[in-house]
């Protein structure tokens, strides 16, 4: 009887190994967990999104503002990109541009009389908040309330 139990606790030690409910268990945990896990990223990538686009004007002001400085009081001409930069004097391509993240598009708007400028962008990636600075207002980059943007005027609707 002895030998019989020596027999018995030999074997059991030998097999260790997982159940199927405790693998169903472990399944249902990493689901649970990738199932919270994804909307929070995609949040993370449609904010850093937007906050390229808001990173974007405020460069944008930056060399519109350095360009007026440098080029005796006048402000560039309007223009607007989708491309990684466009330049602020078509005389010298090369100098002076406005560097724009992926996906996002950026219009710089001059006013009819010269002495100021509107600046807008979107990022096609991100929640689809528009940015929006006015020389006028001077102050930080805004928020503008609306879905869709005219890149040609900065009108937002």
């Amino acid at each position: 009887m002895k030998a019989a139990l020596q027999r018995l606790q030999k074997r059991a030690h030998g097999d260790r190994g997982f159940t199927l409910i405790e693998l169903l268990v472990v399944v249902v945990i990493i689901g649970v967990l990738v199932a919270i896990a994804i909307p929070v990223y995609m949040n993370y990538r449609e904010g850093a999104a937007d906050k390229s686009a808001q990173a974007d004007v405020r460069g944008a002001i930056t060399a519109v503002e350095s360009f007026y400085t440098t080029k005796g009081n006048q402000y560039p001409a309007s223009a607007t990109s989708k491309t990684a930069s466009f330049p602020l004097d078509s005389a010298k391509p090369n100098e002076e541009r406005v560097a724009i993240s992926g996906n996002t598009t950026l219009s710089y708007v001059k006013s009819s009389d010269g002495k100021s400028y509107l600046i807008c962008a979107k990022n096609s990636g991100g929640s689809g908040a528009i940015y929006k600075y006015d020389s006028t207002k001077g102050g930080s980059v805004e928020t503008a309330t609306g879905t869709t943007v005219n890149f040609s005027t900065c009108a937002v609707s």
